[in-house]
Parts: C-alpha cells; structure tokens; sequence
C-alpha cells in the first residue's frame, strides 16, 4: 500500500514537472525582418529605456542572487562581494585582487576567484541592463512585428554570437507599445527550457535619468530581483570617500592628483 502511495505522489511530481515544462517552453521564433528595420525597432527600444542617459551613468551601485557590485564604469573596475570574498577587478585586463575574511589568498586561489568574479559581473551586469548592448560587436537583431505565440506587440531577437561566458545564446525581447520591454524570452546554454519567459517590470529611473528594470517573474512568481541599486555620473558621486579599487590600481600621482589630494 505504501508503495502504491509512493510511486503514485512520483507520478504526480513528474506529471506536474511535465506540465510546467510545457507550459514555460517555447521555441526558437523563424522569419522575422533583418537590416534596416530590426534596427530601428532596436534603437526605439534604447530611446524608451533612454540609453543615452546610461552612458552617462558612470558609476553604479546593486546586488543581484546575493553578489554586491560597485562597478567604476569609467575605469573599468568592478568590486564584487559574494560571501566572505571579495575581488577588486580589472574588467580590461581580466585580473585583480582577491581576499577572503579580509586576508588575501594564494595565487592559486586568487586566480580562481577573480575567475569567478568576472563570470558574476558578466552574468549579473547583464541582468541589470542588456538593453544597453543591442548593437554589441558580435549580435545580429530580427524584428516581428508580432512575436510569435506572445499576444500584441512587436518583438525584437537578439542573437549574440560572441562576447560574455556563453556566446551564441538568443534572447527574444517582447515589446509594449512605446517600445519599452514588458518579456524576454531565453535561448541560452545554462537553460534548459527553451524560451524560458521572465517578465521585466519595476522600472525604476536612476539619477542619471537611464530606465532599469528590477523585478522579472516566471509564470507569476519572482524569481529574480536586483536589490540596494544606485547609481550616479561618478564613482566619487556615489561613494564619496577614499578610493575603494586604490589597492587595486594605486593611489593618484601628484601629477594628476586633483587640488587638495596631495
């Protein structure tokens, strides 16, 4: 009888497992417009989230899955905190410092953990603004004038055949009327369930003036989130103070110290 119980509730889960695959699935979209008209539909996108304004966010501020990031976007720098750790990474050279409990480690160590640091400021940075990388050497874009199996609306695909940790994945942008995005939908390697829908809601407007959303749901449920987000033209405008990537990069010389620094 127990067994009977048993091997019904396994039913049950795979059934219900089944179910929500289905249900969450959908496939690769084919035709579509290249050229000229995808790219518009792509630069209303940057206009509604106001791109323009996000080059002139210099520097931001956020967590996202329990990472902290504070990225000097004008220099290039990232500090990541996940846990105990902590990296001061140099995004052009794909080197840093690490510590853990506040004491540096081993290089073997280091090496391992500025690895990682840079595969979270790849994944997570993208999360916080993709919209920012539409026109990224490397990505091709479709237009739909209606997505296919989405409602109303246009959508916008973007392949990315190279750059991040995971080139070739495919991300189908579902638009609202201004151009703003309301869905996407992922094509990608770490996925399993093709076309895996998160909503994008929770706009919030940073001090810079640039659009980002916050909040992204899966079949009503939120799932992911960016969290203690700011923002500003510059890091000294955001964290006022001594200069946290200084053991990084090393303090100012006294040629291009600004007045009073000396």
């Amino acid at each position: 009888m127990v067994a009977r119980v048993v091997a019904a509730l396994i039913a049950l889960v795979l059934l219900l497992v089944a179910g929500l695959w289905i249900a969450t699935r959908h496939a690769l979209p084919d035709g579509g417009v290249s050229g000229a008209a995808a790219d518009e539909l792509a630069r209303q996108v940057e206009r509604a989230v106001d791109v323009e304004a996000w080059a002139r966010t210099g520097a931001v501020r956020f967590t996202f899955a329990g990472h902290q990031h504070l990225w000097d976007r004008q220099r290039g720098l990232d500090r990541v905190r996940w846990g105990d750790r902590e990296v001061l990474l140099d995004l052009g050279k794909r080197d840093g410092l690490a510590t853990r409990g506040g004491h540096p480690v081993g290089e073997e160590e280091r090496r391992e953990l500025v690895e990682h640091a840079w595969a979270l400021f790849c994944n997570d940075t993208f999360w916080l603004n993709p919209l920012a990388k539409l026109f990224d050497e490397g990505t091709s874009r479709t237009r739909f004038d209606a997505a296919p199996g989405a409602g109303p609306g246009a959508g916008l695909l973007i392949r990315y055949a190279s750059g991040g940790v995971t080139p070739g994945d495919a991300y189908l942008w579902l638009l609202d009327e201004a151009g703003r995005p309301r869905a996407w939908r992922l094509h990608v390697q770490i996925i399993p369930i093709a076309g895996l829908e998160f909503s994008w809601e929770g706009w919030t407007r940073l001090p810079t003036g640039a659009l980002v959303s916050t909040v992204h749901r899966v079949l009503g449920w939120k799932v992911v989130a960016i969290e203690d987000l700011g923002a500003a033209a510059t890091l000294a405008a955001l964290e006022p103070g001594p200069d946290p990537f200084a053991a990084l990069i090393g303090p100012p010389s006294a040629a291009t110290a600004p007045p009073g620094a000396r």
